[in-house]
């Protein structure tokens, strides 16, 4: 096997170790008990339970926006109390391994069609060197959307939509519009190198395109919350859009040059980003998958 070859398949072995490097340098992922915080009278960010969790108090229950991963669930139920309904941003076990135990504690788990159908399917992430199997009939959401759509909780009016193809093909965000309280899910990985599910049709232009969503919804005064981190202002979610475009600019030029993901990780291509947390051969690998896929769209690459 050449040499190349060799090193480029290592990287990828050790993608699953550097998936949770980037986790771990958020207080979501470092294993400390899960903490609440009020952001209003009646909306709480529970942050340390895999991925945030935002809570809406209702009469008799709660609705959150993410449940965290399964280790935390019963942390969240203590933290939140009765759990209504579960929006969930997009598939993975840090935002959903909890459905398991809201279902089962009476919750109604809403997301976007393409996450609940792959929860129903089984999911293999080769940069993890991993395989997910198909969720548990009681993970699964019941009521699933294709576009957008309101609602109204505990007095307080939601909206949400899916940003296709962005961190995967089901994300969507959640807007409580009184309290100007708008979650975003993975589509937003503020501080690291972003992670792109192209096996599920994540790209970094579609997490661009959903940042410009977001942007356009957001004001000054919106407290705006990312899968995992701190709540970010409008202005750094802009500070976080232009460098997202950076990102893709800089791999774009490189695809037109016929660079493949084994040139980048070489050449290392992401060191401009290396204030970021993260392993920049996984954003490499991932963010190339994705961009190959846009090819056509893309012009001049093939």
């Amino acid at each position: 096997m050449h040499p190349q070859r060799r090193e480029f398949l290592r990287t990828l072995a050790g993608g699953a170790a550097a998936l949770t490097l980037s986790r771990a340098a958020f207080p979501d992922a470092a294993g400390a008990s899960p903490v609440a915080t009020k952001l209003t009278d009646k909306i709480t960010l529970i942050s340390g339970a895999g991925n945030n969790v935002v809570a809406l108090a209702g009469d008799g229950g709660n609705l959150l926006v993410d449940c965290g991963d399964a280790a935390h669930a019963q942390d969240v139920l203590k933290l939140a109390g009765p759990v209504k309904t579960v929006f969930n941003t997009h598939w993975h076990l840090e935002s959903t391994g909890g459905n398991d135990s809201m279902a089962g504690a009476g919750a109604k788990i809403v997301a976007h069609m393409n996450t609940k159908l792959w929860m129903t399917q089984e999911i293999i992430h080769d940069w993890e060197k991993k395989t997910y199997p198909p969720r548990a009939k009681q993970a699964i959401p019941t009521e699933a959307f294709y576009k957008d759509g309101k609602t109204t909780f505990g007095g307080e009016a939601i909206e949400y939509a899916v940003m296709p193809l962005a961190h995967t093909d089901g994300d969507i965000y959640v807007h409580f519009t009184q309290a100007n309280v708008l979650v975003t899910g993975d589509a937003v990985q503020p501080g690291r190198l972003p992670i792109f599910d192209w096996f599920c049709g994540g790209w970094i232009g579609g997490m661009q395109q959903a940042q410009r969503t977001l942007l356009g919804i957001a004001d000054d005064n919106t407290k705006i919350v990312p899968g995992s981190g701190p709540v970010m202002t409008k202005a750094e979610l802009q500070a976080n859009f232009e460098l997202v475009t950076r990102m893709r600019e800089d791999l774009v030029k490189l695809l037109k040059q016929g660079k493949g993901p084994e040139d980048m990780i070489r050449m290392q291509a992401a060191k401009e980003f290396g204030a970021l947390a993260g392993n920049p051969d996984t954003f490499l690998y991932t963010a190339y998958r994705g961009l190959w896929a846009h090819a056509r769209e893309l012009g001049g690459i093939v």
